[in-house]
């Protein structure tokens, strides 16, 4: 998960079966339908600012814990390849620069 919609989906789905609360009775307590939070909840309807206040004062939750994503050993080893590939192109990238550099750059 990397898209801030998908983890604030997650995350709503998450808190709200952690509170053992239904779509239908936290639709009601924020005033939408239940459809609405169960497409919320897939990432297909995106809720207002109005209604993620709503949503974290029904769940008893800070809103700022709806939008974080919690590291897991995939996402850690995801960020690590991602960051070490990068580093490699770098290296590469620099070290073929100044073979360039030094072949052609003195001729």
């Amino acid at each position: 998960m990397t898209n801030l919609r998908e983890i604030f989906a997650h995350n709503l789905k998450a808190k709200r079966q952690k509170f053992g609360i239904t779509q239908a009775k936290l639709a009601e307590k924020v005033g939408v339908s239940t459809h609405h939070i169960a497409m919320i909840e897939i990432a297909r309807h995106y809720p207002t600012l109005e209604l993620v206040e709503r949503i974290a004062n029904t769940l008893d939750i800070e809103i700022y814990e709806l939008f974080i994503e919690k590291p897991t050993p995939e996402n850690a080893m995801e960020k690590l390849h991602n960051t070490l590939a990068g580093n490699i192109e770098k290296v590469v990238a620099d070290a073929i620069e100044k073979t360039l550099s030094a072949k052609f750059g003195k001729e």
